[in-house]
């Protein structure tokens, strides 16, 4: 097929197979960065804001915004930039720069401690959902360990998933 011109063939092409693809297509660079192009200046302006945001978290204690509403998803926040007329690739984590996203999946009480202790409040809405309805992965894994494997936890002879 046109796609494959020019790489060696082998056991990738039949199923999804990343190391042997790399291990027959791999070629080592040897050469030196005179290839490169130095930075344009709309990436020099964007690096700028970059720099500037990122003292300005720095004073703020390390976190200079976060959204305590909206629960993160792949489709959960619209495009965020930092200069829509520079970007080239756009698209940050959510709908504005350095804005932390709220990731309750993992557990809603370490949501809620992350948002406290940057100075946020967990909008009651979603920490009610993520208490009354919605299974954390702690909670499900928690759900999976029988009585003993709780213990064996507890007391250190397990320390992941059993």
């Amino acid at each position: 097929m046109e796609q494959w011109k020019g790489f060696t063939t082998n056991v990738w092409q039949k199923e999804v197979n990343v190391r042997d693809f790399i291990l027959n297509n791999f070629q080592p660079y040897e050469g030196d960065e005179s290839f490169l192009q130095p930075p344009t200046e709309a990436t020099t302006a964007l690096w700028d804001q970059v720099m500037e945001l990122s003292k300005k978290e720095r004073e703020n204690g390390g976190v200079l915004d976060m959204d305590t509403e909206i629960v993160s998803t792949i489709t959960s926040h619209g495009p965020g930039y930092l200069n829509q007329d520079l970007e080239k690739v756009v698209g940050v984590q959510t709908d504005a720069p350095f804005k932390r996203s709220l990731q309750p999946f993992g557990g809603i009480r370490m949501a809620k401690q992350a948002c406290e202790s940057y100075g946020f409040e967990l909008d009651q809405e979603v920490e009610r959902i993520f208490t009354d309805y919605r299974k954390t992965h702690n909670q499900g894994v928690f759900d999976a360990y029988t009585d003993e494997m709780k213990l064996a936890r507890k007391v250190g002879i397990i320390t992941g998933l059993p």
